[in-house]
């Protein structure tokens, strides 16, 4: 997370703004809403024993409505959509949406540790307050002290000081109650905007962080994933359900906001499609639901798997996407050279 907050041009972001906020919150509203709904028909058979209703149902909410904002960030790389319109929409869609899900998920943890709302409000406070005080604080003083040096460059003190402020950052927001990755996101991003050095300490972090951190991050989940626990015919409707009510909730809503917004229904589509995409950021908060004792085993697993279909259907379907903007392209094309031959004859 602290290489996506790198990564993250802000330049980019800028005449965006209208589009970001509303299909980032209707891709949570939507799914939040039909996570609710779909948990009054789950509750009964899949709620662990002793847990109330209200923080399980508010929990699938929340796990309905995540992006996987890296995953996403590096689908745009690897397509070479980060500095196209529709990549730096959609990256500041899945900003905005992380911040606010992670927010929401400070109050539903609150819950469903049975602190209250007044808990749950003062997270949130200290949340917003350590935001400003990165963004005006730490981050001028992070850029003046690196910026005293060759920033084309990364030495070994620029990147120990580095590494001590990524890990009180994370420190920090794992200590107020929202998740230690939020903490690296913001460092990140509040890095020196020269091109060079980011591409400098990218390279010097991103290879143990993508080859040894995150095969065991996912390692660890696969292990706690009991796909044998969705035994019956039943089992695996109910994790079609879930499969289903996420897709339309996350994709569909984001669609809608996306043409209300004057997008065109390819791109609309292609935005909603990315925003589906979970992964790392949907298993975090699938975990975090699981040590809490919020979700039992069996609905850890449909929910897992859910993040896995979302996540592999989104090159499929953005592939899908191209093809028919292609294909629309060609007819506009041969339409207009048979007016413009008509014109002529």
């Amino acid at each position: 997370m602290f290489v996506v907050g790198l990564e993250l041009d802000l330049d980019s972001l800028r005449g965006v703004a209208r589009t970001a906020l509303l299909v980032s919150h209707a891709s949570i509203l939507v799914p939040y809403f039909l996570g609710v709904v779909l948990s009054l028909a789950l509750y009964r058979n899949l709620a662990p024993a002793g847990v109330p209703f209200v923080p399980f149902a508010l929990f699938l909410g929340i796990a309905m409505s995540i992006t996987a904002f890296p995953v996403l960030a590096r689908i745009l790389e690897e397509r070479g959509l980060t500095r196209t319109p529709l990549g730096s929409t959609a990256i500041t869609c899945a900003a905005v949406d992380d911040v606010t899900a992670w927010t929401i998920l400070a109050v539903v943890v609150a819950i469903g540790k049975a602190q209250g709302l007044a808990s749950s409000g003062l997270t949130i406070l200290m949340a917003a307050g350590f935001i400003g005080f990165m963004w005006y604080v730490i981050g001028p003083a992070v850029r003046w002290i690196i910026g005293r040096g060759a920033l084309g460059t990364v030495s070994k003190n620029v990147l120990a000081f580095v590494l001590l402020m990524l890990i009180g950052s994370a420190l920090t927001t794992e200590r107020i109650g929202i998740h230690a990755l939020f903490g690296a996101f913001l460092i990140g991003v509040v890095m020196p905007r020269e091109a060079n050095f980011r591409a400098a300490l990218v390279q010097r972090l991103e290879e143990i962080s993508a080859i040894l951190f995150l095969p065991l991050f996912f390692a660890f989940t696969g292990l706690r994933t009991q796909i044998g626990l969705l035994d019956s015919v039943g089992s695996w409707l109910m994790c079609l359900a879930v499969i289903a009510v996420a897709t339309a909730g996350k994709l569909g809503g984001s669609m809608a906001a996306a043409r209300l917004s004057g997008m065109g229904t390819l791109d609309a589509f292609s935005l909603g499609t990315l925003m589906n995409t979970r992964g790392l950021m949907e298993l975090i908060v699938l975990n975090v639901g699981y040590e809490l004792g919020i979700l039992s085993p069996r609905i850890f697993a449909m929910m897992v798997l859910m993040a896995l279909v979302t996540m592999f259907s989104t090159a499929p379907l953005l592939a899908l996407a191209d093809r028919l903007r292609k294909r629309r392209s060609a007819s506009v094309d041969v339409e207009n050279r048979f007016r413009q031959h008509a014109r002529v004859s």
